[in-house]
């Protein structure tokens, strides 16, 4: 026997990984990805030994690491034994960005770290870079230079925004592959890993019933639909950066358009979907302010708390900021399917509520013969909250009346998977990164077609400094919006809504 397989634990793996999260102190690391660690480890779903290491600039212990993560963690009373056991599994590193030196310790506590955990077999490392975009051009460099791993494999996760326009995107894609192969950088937009999106490919191309209808024969609009019932709550510094196009529209809203409108792929290969979603994208033209409505929301003074401000009353707002932060806008898929649909966006903050959904609007039934009763039917993909899937349709009043009444064909998964847990975006996608599954990721030319599409409409609103039309916190959005998408198509009843049967 080896002296190597002699000084190897009882039980050590095949191949060491290791997660490190950089940015470990912030929030979105204490808030979003140690809790979906810990639910990953949990329910057994990494591979045996994993360990997890913190990066940041702050100077924290292990124990304070902890103490700053796990009031975030869902840990339930006979689950305390394990998630000790879970942090046992971490440690932590100081060291900034900017400079390599800080590196090099990452890089050997790696090494230190992956020789106890599996010595002489392979280790894999996966850095998860939850920081600014500002600093991803150092970072990336100094894991490059510094921390690869030098006998398994190295992945990257990077947070949106990829840049901010087109140039700036390039610029940043270009950075990342003089470093990394395209099959080493994971883009990630959470909402690819959504239980209702990640259903939406199996609705479409395992149900014989859509297939004939899903085409510009028979629908009639799509509405793709972003709603948050709360402001910029002191963030609004941040967001008035980039804005509600480049926060939602540009990437949440488009991926859903796209795998409404793709093609059937030819398998469920990663490459042969995403080759699916980039046709898509080659056929819109960029989006040109006159079929899009931009808002900015007012306080309400008939509001409580936070209502009560606008968006300019954040502190953190600069005076006098034209930022929409909300947005309609209507897209045209120049395609044999599609020519002639209007595809519809709206997103914004601060509305009547928290919601996001697809809707397919099919046309005007043929030869009406119950004197204009019928409304158009409609599938509705309800992405969050109550995450369900229900079709709008046609029926008799019940009993003695022989008028028509608009009802649905329900799938609620709270109601029908009582006793099933949908699983966290985020917990989704990490898992896929340790698979090498790439599916529910952006690739580079699918990245250049989406900010081709938006960046002259942004250059435009921002250089010419486009006045957003106003709407009081807590309205359903804004009514030169409606106007808008009934002239692109859209039929709204108001006559009919939807009961998550509570």
């Amino acid at each position: 026997m080896s002296s190597k397989e002699e000084d190897a634990p009882v039980g050590a793996p095949e191949v060491g990984y290791t997660f490190i999260v950089l940015g470990a102190s912030g929030d979105l690391a204490k808030k979003k990805i140690y809790p979906c660690l810990w639910l990953l480890f949990k329910d057994k779903l990494l591979p045996k030994g994993t360990k997890f290491v913190g990066y940041a600039r702050s100077g924290l212990s292990p124990a304070e690491l902890r103490q700053r993560v796990e009031p975030f963690l869902k840990v339930k009373d006979e689950e305390k034994p394990l998630v000790d056991e879970f942090f046992q599994h971490n440690s932590y590193v100081k060291g900034t960005y900017a400079e390599v030196d800080g590196f090099n310790d990452l890089s050997k506590a790696l090494e230190k770290l992956e020789k106890a955990m599996a010595p002489g077999k392979p280790a894999n490392r996966i850095y998860y870079l939850a920081l600014p975009p500002s600093i991803f051009s150092p970072v990336t460099e100094n894991i490059k230079k510094a921390c690869m791993s030098p006998s398994g494999w190295t992945r990257v996760i990077v947070e949106k925004p990829f840049g901010k326009d087109s140039s700036s995107s390039a610029v940043l894609s270009k950075h990342l592959s003089s470093l990394f192969r395209e099959e080493e950088i994971y883009r990630i937009d959470h909402y690819l890993g959504k239980e209702m999106v990640q259903n939406l490919m199996v609705l479409r191309f395992a149900n014989c019933v859509f297939q004939p209808i899903w085409n510009r024969s028979n629908v009639r609009a799509v509405v793709i639909t972003f709603k948050e019932p709360f402001g910029t709550m002191g963030r609004g510094g941040y967001f008035d950066e980039f804005g509600i196009i480049r926060d939602v529209m540009q990437n949440h809203l488009l991926q859903l358009l796209c795998l409404v409108a793709m093609e059937k792929p030819a398998s469920v290969s990663p490459e042969d979907i995403r080759d699916e979603k980039v046709k898509v994208l080659k056929c819109m033209k960029p989006l040109q302010l006159d079929d899009v409505v931009l808002g900015q929301y007012v306080g309400n003074p008939q509001g409580e708390g936070d209502a009560k401000q606008g968006y300019l009353d954040d502190p953190t707002v600069p005076a006098g900021s034209t930022t929409p932060t909300y947005a309609a806008a209507v897209f045209w898929i120049n395609s044999e399917r599609w020519d002639g649909v209007p595809f519809i966006m709206k997103c914004g903050k601060a509305l009547n509520e928290r919601k996001a959904e697809i809707r397919v609007q099919f046309r005007d039934i043929p030869g009406d013969i119950y004197g204009g009763q019928c409304q158009r039917n409609e599938a509705v993909i309800r992405v969050q909250p109550k995450e369900s899937v229900y079709m709008k349709v046609m029926a008799k009043k019940p009993g003695r009346d022989s008028g028509l009444m608009e009802t649905e064909l329900d799938l609620s998964y709270h109601l029908r998977y009582k006793d099933v847990k949908l699983r966290d975006a985020y917990e989704v996608l990490i898992q896929d990164v340790f698979l090498g599954n790439q599916m529910n990721f952006v690739r580079s030319d699918e990245l250049a077609e989406a900010w081709r599409i938006f960046t002259p409409l942004l250059h435009r609103i921002e250089g010419e400094k486009i006045k957003p039309i106003k709407y009081k916190y807590g309205d359903r959005g804004v009514k030169e919006a409606d106007e808008l998408i009934a002239k692109a198509g859209y039929s709204y009843s108001g006559t009919y809504k939807w009961s998550p049967h509570n």
